[in-house]
């Protein structure tokens, strides 16, 4: 009997492998799948099962490329009309040796999800834990505005129903596997820990902590959450079935001029390098996203419809930053730079610089030089908490549509929480012919630590 945890960094999305007497089932699995293959094998046992709780979002799904590589059946929740494998509905049951996966429908976050409760029925018919998806989170519920326009409320009523009303009277024993961690865009407020149990969250999951029923289905529809535009291809792959994908994209390597004229056929080179890095020096045209900050901002800022070559610090890095493309179903990394920077620097090739600034500098600069254009791309609801008087406000996200509304009287300062996400705003800045771009480096999180008076 056994019960393992995939994890993929960045899109803190959590997978589980389960099985017992030589069968298993994985549950909501991601899209290159041979860490499912890999732990079946290690315990000699097939997998008969894919279980998704619901038609993710922010990932590609890899519920068909599992079943085309194992055989196994796909189960999915009702309300949804799915272009592949099998619909279940409240109350069916998947056998594996003594382990026994019972089906709930948890609608709330999206009208089909599921939850799936598992006993051990060698010791007690009752759950020993649960697969939540997006219900449930430790520290935190589902986000309920993906229902479509008008239909807020309503989801936000049937995802109280589904935690109060199943999930929770499953037994404050229960342990709790959701299908994010911290950092996801499907929630707010997700814990650290990745793990816990009904009872803990009952008493002091915020989300919880309500009243009743109105003042829940409130909370939720007082929530803002960005809706980054890939979902979109994301949620047709996980209702069709996304392209299979063999193997991950293997990007050949390529010498400073073959680049250099892919960039001009339109390939759009990314640097996953370093934010300190990019900044020290990188290749113009280049759009800075760190490698752990793919899964959050190439659906953002990256197309499908355009090869992408990649700059990073070595060939490790190249397949992380690969796999997490692919996840995100951009398959079209076609190559990266053979020997990285240091081979453009060696060729003679040009390079390009942005300034950055310290706490200290920039409190000596605000509202002294009335020609910088101090430029915030954080999210409207940190702005809630503290602001920099006079700055421009463009959420990251959206930087490459509103680039006209960054004044262009002067230099450009970025700044965001940290500096990272800022690093990404200036080489977008400066692929798009602002000449004049520095980042303030450690931004607010810096500000705080120094105690700075120059924000309010």
């Amino acid at each position: 009997m056994f019960l393992e945890v995939v994890k993929s960094e960045g899109l803190s999305h959590l997978s589980y492998v389960v099985g017992d007497a030589g069968e298993a089932a994985v549950i909501d699995p991601r899209r290159d799948s041979e860490a499912y293959l890999d732990i079946a094998s290690r315990y000699e046992a097939r997998i008969t099962h894919v279980i998704e709780t619901h038609r993710n979002e922010d990932y590609v799904v890899g519920s068909v490329e599992v079943a085309r590589r194992t055989g196994a059946e796909v189960l999915h929740g009702p309300n949804m009309d799915w272009d592949y494998g099998r619909t279940v509905e409240e109350g069916f049951e998947i056998r594996l040796g003594n382990l026994r996966l019972r089906v709930l429908e948890t609608p709330g976050h999206t009208f089909e999800s599921l939850s799936v409760a598992l006993a051990d029925t060698g010791s007690s018919e009752d759950a020993v834990a649960v697969f939540t998806g997006d219900c449930l989170f430790v520290g935190d519920v589902g986000r309920t505005d993906l229902a479509g326009e008008g239909r807020e409320r309503e989801a936000a009523g049937m995802l109280y129903d589904s935690v109060f009303g199943k999930l929770l009277p499953l037994g404050d024993h229960v342990v709790l596997y959701p299908a994010h961690g911290a950092g996801s865009v499907c929630g707010t407020g997700m814990a650290d820990r990745e793990v816990s149990t009904l009872g803990y969250e009952r008493i002091h999951n915020p989300a919880l902590q309500v009243r009743s029923r109105d003042e829940f289905v409130e909370r939720r529809l007082g929530e803002r959450h960005d809706r980054p535009p890939y979902f979109r291809r994301m949620e047709h792959y996980n209702r069709v079935g996304a392209p299979l994908l063999d193997r991950l994209p293997r990007p050949i390597p390529v010498g400073p001029e073959e680049l250099e004229a892919r960039m001009q056929a339109g390939t759009v080179l990314v640097d996953v390098r370093s934010p300190e890095a990019w900044l020290g020096a990188s290749i113009p045209g280049s759009i800075a996203i760190p490698k752990d900050m793919l899964a959050s901002w190439a659906g953002w800022l990256l197309g499908y419809d355009h090869d992408v070559a990649l700059v990073a610090e070595g060939p490790r890095d190249v397949a992380e930053a690969v796999a997490h493309l692919a996840r995100l179903g951009f398959d079209r990394v076609t190559c990266h730079l053979a020997g990285g920077l240091p081979a453009w620097e060696t060729a003679g090739r040009p390079l390009q610089t942005a300034g950055t600034l310290d706490t200290e500098r920039v409190g000596e600069l605000v509202g002294r030089d009335g020609e910088l254009v101090w430029l915030d791309v954080r999210k409207a609801a940190e702005l809630e908490q503290e602001r920099l008087p006079g700055a421009v406000h463009v959420f990251l996200g959206e930087l490459p549509r509103r680039l006209e509304e960054v004044p262009r009287r002067g230099p450009v300062v970025a700044f965001c929480g940290s500096g990272r996400r800022s690093t990404i705003a200036a080489s977008i800045l400066m692929r798009h012919g602002f000449d004049r771009v520095s980042v303030w480096m450690g931004s607010m999180r810096a500000a705080r630590a120094s105690g700075a008076r120059f924000i309010s």
